[in-house]
């Protein structure tokens, strides 16, 4: 929760993948909030009051999980709102001509995203989603103490200098400086 928050405000991206996490966390503790409390919250070494607050926040995450039917797999509607958001701001960057800057990194790291989803077959996300998918399995894979190949590296080297600019710009978006006359 607090990490989360402060994700929230720095870097969108971050915080994305780190409820992805938190997703994947709540479902290997089994939706449980004693085991969540046990094998995570206690790590903490929070004050009583912020240990109540944590808590209170997988549990409202744990509803929110049961109650939009993703206990197995998929991501909480407030998840998929942030990707709404940032597919939003990347068409109207897109359609901005003075980001070049950005236009430049999207089309460097398209044919990466087309690569991805054809391999993704019938499950079809959109383009953000599927760099955000491509990060996640990595950081996935590297916990694991997986190698990820050199072809790899470079696709997702790429998709983050996008994403990174596209966090970037929702920072600036956020504080109404994106789009601001010079």
């Amino acid at each position: 929760m607090f990490i989360a928050s402060q994700k929230r405000k720095e870097n969108i991206a971050e915080y994305l993948l780190y409820m992805w996490q938190v997703e994947d966390l709540i479902r290997a503790n089994g939706l449980d909030i004693d085991r969540i409390t046990t094998n995570v919250i206690d790590r903490f070494g929070l004050l009583e009051e912020q240990r109540k607050q944590m808590i209170e926040w997988y549990e409202s995450l744990i509803d929110m999980m049961r109650r939009e039917n993703i206990s197995e797999k998929g991501h909480l509607q407030l998840n998929k709102n942030t990707i709404i958001q940032l597919a939003q701001l990347h068409d109207a960057v897109l359609k901005e001509p003075r980001f070049t800057e950005y236009s430049a990194e999207y089309y460097k790291t398209l044919p990466f995203i087309v690569e991805l989803r054809a391999k993704a077959g019938e499950n079809k996300q959109g383009e953000l989603e599927t760099c955000f998918t491509a990060l996640y399995g990595t950081l996935l894979l590297r916990l694991q103490g997986k190698e990820i190949t050199k072809v790899t590296q470079s696709a997702l080297t790429q998709i983050s200098r996008f994403i990174a600019l596209l966090s970037h710009y929702f920072n600036l978006d956020s504080q109404n400086k994106l789009f601001k006359e010079d």
